[in-house]
């Protein structure tokens, strides 16, 4: 209950503790969503589809293949299945985080929705200072990075009319977001077991189903094992 009653001194607290965690995030952010907004741009599209999706989706790597299935032929079911291969990693965050957003009240929808990689990541590990408030400490994370990857889209959408230059493989910059997650995911775990096995199995479903077809299989087994890890016998005592 405390939570949804936090006063106005406490609500500036936790923005003031949250903010610092969220500056390196804002640099990434920002060049991300500007490149986004320039992409839209140039692909035929006003500011303000990237300001809206940014605003709405927020999820930056299928904000960028929604340009690939924009142009293309209605085909919802592609864009289901694309959407699902891309984001299904939001499945794992989501067990990470159930104790977490626990007695939060009404900020855990939003929780919910702003879940990306970046504040999974701070939300997950951040030491939150004492006095306080946990709940708002992970709303202020969540909201200032959704602030910066939609002001970036919605700027680099503004002005990508007054760029010119060669586009070609600015959409690799998605995987490339994606190499630096891995490694900086890597770098702060104190054990790779989680890492490892994603990679295993990834590369198992590879050979198994080819590179058009792997991805699904690989995220519902990797989703399998690691629930199966953290209900074990063994974890439970631990």
């Amino acid at each position: 209950m405390k939570q949804n009653t936090a006063a106005p001194g406490e609500i500036r607290l936790a923005a003031k503790a949250a903010f610092p965690y969220t500056i390196p995030i804002f640099a990434g952010f920002w060049f991300l969503g500007l490149t986004y907004g320039i992409y839209m741009n140039v692909s035929g599209f006003s500011f303000w589809y990237p300001m809206l999706m940014s605003l709405t989706i927020f999820a930056g790597s299928i904000e960028f293949v929604t340009v690939n299935l924009l142009l293309g032929s209605f085909n919802p079911i592609q864009a289901l299945e694309v959407t699902l291969m891309i984001n299904a990693r939001h499945l794992f965050y989501g067990i990470s985080m159930l104790d977490r957003y626990r007695g939060t009240g009404w900020k855990k929808p939003y929780l919910i929705f702003g879940m990306c990689d970046e504040s999974f990541s701070i939300n997950c590990s951040a030491q939150i200072p004492e006095g306080v408030d946990r709940g708002w400490f992970m709303f202020f994370v969540t909201l200032f990075n959704h602030l910066y990857w939609f002001t970036g889209s919605t700027l680099g959408g503004i002005f990508g009319s007054f760029l010119s230059f060669n586009t070609k493989g600015l959409d690799f910059v998605m995987t490339a977001m994606f190499v630096v997650i891995f490694l900086e995911n890597w770098l702060n775990e104190q054990e790779h077991t989680s890492s490892l096995l994603g990679l295993g199995i990834s590369l198992i479903c590879l050979l198994a189903f080819g590179a058009e077809r792997f991805l699904i299989p690989a995220m519902l087994g990797i989703l399998a094992v690691l629930t199966l890890l953290r209900y074990s016998p063994e974890r439970k005592v631990a």
